[in-house]
């Protein structure tokens, strides 16, 4: 399998991604996974300048994702799938991905959202999404950066 790192980041490729998670989990490709992202073209060039020298990148919409990573085409990659909100990950799980560990990073606050962590922030449907990833045996972590211990994350929701 391919994938060596799923996170769920409101930023998607920013400092922490590019060059702390990319650097410790050896990454060659990152893939974002986001239906509105792939349609903007704005968005992926700002995408393009933040992945760092010498690591691929595909913006793709969820299902074109999961059709990539099912057949196989990723296969001698080193991938880190990153995606802004649960329900796509939740989406890849359920068209057939097999996905055994997500960390959860930065969600923003909004007037809308709760506070799980100083960094993590979801509404009522991100719940839903996290409780449906864990009911499909997918373990969630919340872990900033990689020097920082990571903390079950569905054991932080319940709180």
């Amino acid at each position: 399998m391919a994938i060596i790192g799923v996170r769920i980041d409101g930023r998607l490729i920013h400092g922490q991604v590019a060059n702390l998670w990319v650097t410790k989990l050896d990454i060659t490709r990152i893939l974002v996974v986001d239906d509105e992202v792939a349609t903007n073209a704005i968005e992926k060039s700002g995408l393009k300048l933040a992945t760092p020298a010498g690591v691929k990148l595909s913006v793709l919409p969820v299902e074109k994702a999961a059709q990539n990573i099912l057949a196989g085409k990723y296969d001698s990659q080193r991938l880190l799938v990153v995606a802004k909100r649960p329900d796509r990950i939740l989406e890849l799980v359920e068209l057939g991905v097999a996905i055994k560990e997500v960390n959860v990073g930065n969600m923003s606050q909004t007037s809308q959202t709760k506070s799980i962590t100083k960094s993590i922030n979801v509404v009522e449907k991100d719940i839903e999404d996290f409780e449906r990833l864990d009911q499909h045996g997918v373990h969630l972590v919340a872990q900033m950066v990689p020097s920082d211990k990571a903390e079950d994350f569905m054991n932080l929701l319940v709180k």
